[in-house]
């Protein structure tokens, strides 16, 4: 299925991705996903690095920036390295009138799109379990007794 996936198909389920991976509370294999994509849609040039901009989230008070890239007439911003600094101009602050467009795209879906991209296996690419652990007793307490049980008359 790979060789049938349009730029604009690939750019819909990289948007999906990313907006789901900056709500998500673990959003590592996301963003993971994000970036292998990118690295690949580089490395065959249905991608290309557009400019730089200032970071909107500074790391530790400093000005840092990040690279901004164009797939399918969608824009996303990933990590600069050192060469893009040497091979591109900086376009200052990001421009916060523009929004890419919404697509109607189930994340599911555009998971299973980029896997098959990828080359991956969904069994494989899911990150290590996420399922919820219930916290340490408070205090170190064992027995705890339910409110509504504490005075119950007999």
């Amino acid at each position: 299925m790979q060789s049938d996936l349009s730029n604009q198909e690939l750019a819909e389920s990289l948007f999906i991705i990313n907006r789901h991976a900056k709500t998500a509370p673990q959003p590592k294999h996301l963003y993971e996903i994000k970036k292998q994509a990118i690295a690949k849609l580089l490395k065959e040039n249905k991608a290309r690095k557009v400019g730089l901009h200032f970071s909107e989230h500074p790391k530790y008070s400093k000005q840092h920036s990040t690279l901004l890239i164009e797939v399918g007439g969608y824009y996303f911003h990933i990590p600069a390295e050192k060469k893009d600094f040497d091979q591109l101009r900086h376009l200052g602050s990001v421009d916060q009138s523009y929004r890419n467009p919404k697509p109607k795209l189930s994340l599911s879906k555009a998971k299973r799109i980029l896997y098959d991209y990828l080359g991956w296996k969904p069994d494989q690419a899911k990150p290590a379990s996420t399922s919820y652990q219930s916290p340490p007793s408070f205090l170190g307490r064992q027995n705890i007794t339910p409110w509504n049980q504490r005075h119950k008359r007999k």
